[in-house]
């Protein structure tokens, strides 16, 4: 049972880190512009808090007994799913600018470079990564309600270390098919790096605008 624990856990959370977010084109841009060995520092620190975060959020899902409805959760006068569409518009924004400014700006990477700077940066955006908020509440909420992991604390420790494992997976993936494209295709880190902050601008214009329709429409 624990074994299935453990895959339901990495399979669910890989799949979170598929479709393109501010977390993997992050780690594309960094791959490209530092290298593996900086991307490897980035995604053990991301998946190493990820861990921490699922456990501390399937905890709280567990005394969620009916359906989520994230429309429903507020805090104070504002709804839950605003707050994080907010925060990730800023963030997306913030993000979207630095690798604009930084296009130019590519640092080759070398053998004595230190990992410190891309573990910190994990860090930073695994713990500023509130979209993860209403994933595991609806998903955390239904794996449970449908009996698929128990909720013991062992299980849910095992089920957090397998949604660890799924994250670094998926990034891995990113990471490595970021290298393969540029050095498949020779296209220069300055293009790259002007394609992730547009389709970062593009992602937070997505949500202004979803925003705009829930409020307006």
């Amino acid at each position: 049972m624990l074994v299935v624990t453990f895959l339901i856990g990495v399979a669910l959370n890989a799949m979170g880190y598929i479709p393109p977010g501010n977390i993997n084109l992050t780690l594309a841009q960094l791959t490209i512009n530092r290298g593996m060995r900086q991307a490897w520092g980035f995604i053990l620190a991301f998946s190493a808090i990820e861990v921490f975060f699922t456990f501390g959020m399937m905890r709280f899902a567990r005394w969620i007994s009916s359906d989520v409805d994230i429309d429903s959760i507020k805090l104070g006068n504002f709804q839950l799913s605003f707050l994080v569409d907010l925060f990730m518009m800023v963030l997306l924004l913030v993000m979207g600018t630095l690798a604009w400014l930084n296009r130019d700006k590519v640092n080759q990477p070398k053998a004595t470079d230190s990992r410190k700077g891309s573990v910190l940066y994990g860090v930073i955006l695994g713990v500023l990564n509130p979209v993860q908020i209403p994933f595991w509440l609806f998903f955390g909420n239904y794996v449970i309600l449908h009996e698929w992991i128990a909720t013991d604390y062992i299980s849910l420790v095992i089920f957090s270390i397998g949604s660890g494992v799924g994250s670094m997976l998926a990034l891995y993936g990113y990471a490595y098919f970021a290298k393969f494209i540029q050095e498949k295709f020779t296209l220069s880190s300055r293009l790259i790096n002007k394609c992730i902050a547009i389709f970062l601008y593009c992602l937070a214009l997505y949500l202004v605008v979803k925003q705009i329709i829930i409020h307006f429409g």
